[in-house]
């Protein structure tokens, strides 16, 4: 039989890595897939907290889009909290502008592997895409 401090311990070392990988702030490689064509593309993208909020500025074949984003994680086990950016959002959702004509959504997930895997769609469009950021 396992001792309770034992057990605390053990899944202390398993909520760890998680926890330290949560906080969406750093550098990324991105790679994605445009909705228009199909086509893939890469680059970077960049995660900061700028008070309140995120700020995310990708970097795709030489063209900047920069985007505010509103962080999300659980809290006590199934509700779900967005809002003010945390150490330990899980969840982001950002509002971009690509451009003086071009804006889009997108919403992105931490994954178990530490990657962060979304969905985006430009302003007006019928479809939606994917993206996953590989943190450097």
């Amino acid at each position: 039989m396992m001792r309770p401090s034992t057990f605390i311990f053990a899944c202390a070392l398993i909520a760890t890595p998680t926890l330290a990988l949560a906080d969406p702030t750093g550098s990324y490689d991105v790679s994605g897939r445009n909705a228009s064509d199909g086509s893939t593309y890469t680059g970077t993208v960049e995660v900061s907290r700028e008070g309140a909020t995120y700020k995310v500025v990708w970097n795709i074949d030489g063209k900047e889009s920069v985007g505010t984003g509103l962080g999300s994680h659980f809290e006590h086990g199934d509700t779900i909290i967005t809002g003010t950016a945390t150490d330990h959002d899980t969840g982001l959702a950002v509002g971009y502008s690509s451009g003086s004509d071009n804006y889009g959504i997108a919403t992105y997930y931490l994954q178990s592997d530490g990657t962060w895997q979304g969905v985006w769609a430009y302003g007006g469009a019928q479809n939606i895409t994917t993206e996953t950021w590989t943190r450097k």
